[in-house]
């Protein structure tokens, strides 16, 4: 299997660091607002990393942070009139609804930036101890950039190009020893949440979080980092700079990066009126077109969002999960239960398609190519399988085809519809609810039939339903 990895900028054999075990880390979403469709990209892309792994044997420790203090959830809190706690507690939750309904595992652990403060102050004090790091007036703790003889390894950017395009930043009170030094511990201001340390009450800075919780959960030296290529200068620089300064090791083997996503082939923003969330996207589409969507390019190119391209994923997941549909019927109806001996060749050349699609993942996770492959599938088993087949024949190309698709996350098995019976008795239950002025429940069944797509009316002559 080769990745490419970004600090060598070329594609390497994978071998991790333990036999048949892989630690990844990957930078997770600041949580003040529902998750964009940029958050989601590396969220999918890092997924499917993770699946293939998984399925080409390797025990697989995935951990994925959340950042739960930052100027934007104190902002967030600010406005509401809550505390930062409530705000990122808040869209922590709706994101894992997102992640869910994008079909994306849960890490193995999700660490939170507040509840790893100790590390933190640790990690500090030990580089200021070997003067990588040092306290200004303010009680601004810097590091020392330039101690760091290798900075710049990962972006490939050099120190004094960038001093010459950096202006002198002021601190208050003093400035820092040079004005490329970054903050790992900053003081807090009136009304935001702190954290007692020698320095002063403050917070961390957020290159530190990252490399106290990917130590604190991997260890010192792990197999694979991963997120956005946004954040390749200054945020992974800065973890490398810290993790090595402060372990004496190498502090990521393998660094990989998913590319850009552009709407409509310009950058998103809120200002142009392209800016959209997994949540807005799920009002229109299954969330499951929109994980085709992300896999259907590789993950290190540009990939651009429009609707016409959804619709085109729309049309290509829905080619796959009828190739899929149509096998278990012709399945349940099979009169003959074990393959012939010309079906058992067929079924062994199916093995190609496997074949294929496993060269395109080795190649850096070229999911693109894999769907292909997965399409190739869906046609050979369109030609092959009929009502003569064996129902042993039949379940075989239909479980081949749901291992494939599970490997990229995605679900061809079509949710079961919800019956008029069923409804009925839902509302039937909701209205003893409500005059049990048990309302929770009431809620939580119309909760219920929301998510099978059952929207209820409340109305003089009774409660009414429709499908949306």
């Amino acid at each position: 299997m080769k990745v490419y990895n970004t600090l060598s900028r070329q594609k390497e054999e994978f071998v991790p660091l333990e036999d048949g075990k892989v630690k990844m880390y990957v930078c997770g979403p600041t949580v003040y607002n529902l998750i964009h469709i940029g958050n989601a990209r590396p969220m999918i892309v890092f997924d499917t990393v993770r699946r293939y792994m998984e399925y080409k044997g390797y025990e697989v420790n995935f951990v994925s942070n959340f950042t739960d203090v930052d100027d934007k959830i104190i902002k967030k809190a600010v406005e509401e009139g809550v505390s930062a706690q409530e705000i990122s507690q808040r869209y922590i939750k709706e994101c894992k609804k997102d992640m869910a309904a994008m079909n994306v595992k849960p890490a193995t652990t999700h660490p939170l930036a507040t509840e790893e403060i100790d590390g933190m102050l640790q990690m500090i004090s030990t580089l200021i101890e070997k003067g990588y790091a040092y306290p200004a007036g303010d009680g601004t703790v810097y590091f020392r950039t330039r101690k760091f003889k290798e900075y710049g390894k990962l972006s490939h950017k050099n120190l004094d190009d960038l001093q010459a395009g950096h202006r002198e930043i002021k601190v208050t009170g003093e400035e820092k020893e040079d004005s490329l030094d970054f903050v790992l511990w900053k003081p807090k201001k009136e009304g935001e949440p702190y954290w007692e340390s020698s320095w002063c009450q403050g917070r961390p800075g957020w290159h530190i979080e990252c490399s106290v919780m990917s130590k604190k959960y991997l260890g010192e030296e792990i197999d694979i980092h991963a997120g956005g290529e946004d954040l390749i200068f200054p945020h992974h620089e800065n973890e490398i700079a810290q993790s090595e300064a402060c372990n004496g090791k190498v502090f990521a083997k393998y660094w990989l990066h998913n590319g850009f996503l552009n709407i409509d082939n310009k950058k998103m923003s809120k200002s142009l009126g392209n800016f959209f969330t997994v949540r807005e996207i799920s009002e229109k589409y299954d969330l499951q077109v929109l994980r085709f969507f992300m896999l259907s390019a590789h993950y290190r190119s540009p990939l651009n969002f429009s609707e016409e391209l959804m619709e085109a994923a729309k049309n290509g997941l829905d080619r796959i999960r009828n190739g899929a549909e149509n096998l278990k019927h012709l399945s349940k109806n099979a009169h003959i239960e074990e393959m012939t001996e010309e079906e058992k060749e067929i079924w062994e050349k199916s093995r190609e398609f496997v074949t294929k699609f496993e060269t395109a993942m080795d190649d850096d996770f070229n999911t693109a190519d894999g769907i292909s492959s997965v399409f190739e599938l869906v046609k050979y088993a369109n030609t092959k399988a009929n009502g003569d087949s064996s129902r042993e024949f039949l379940e075989g190309l239909y479980q081949r085809l749901v291992q494939l698709c599970d490997i990229l996350g995605i679900i061809v098995e079509a949710k079961e519809e919800i019956l008029d019976e069923e409804i009925e008795k839902l509302i039937e239950e909701r209205q003893a609810a409500r005059k049990e002025k048990n309302f929770a429940r009431a809620d939580e069944i119309r909760g219920m039939l929301l998510e099978q797509g059952i929207i209820l009316e409340d109305t003089r002559e009774g409660v009414k339903w429709k499908r949306a």
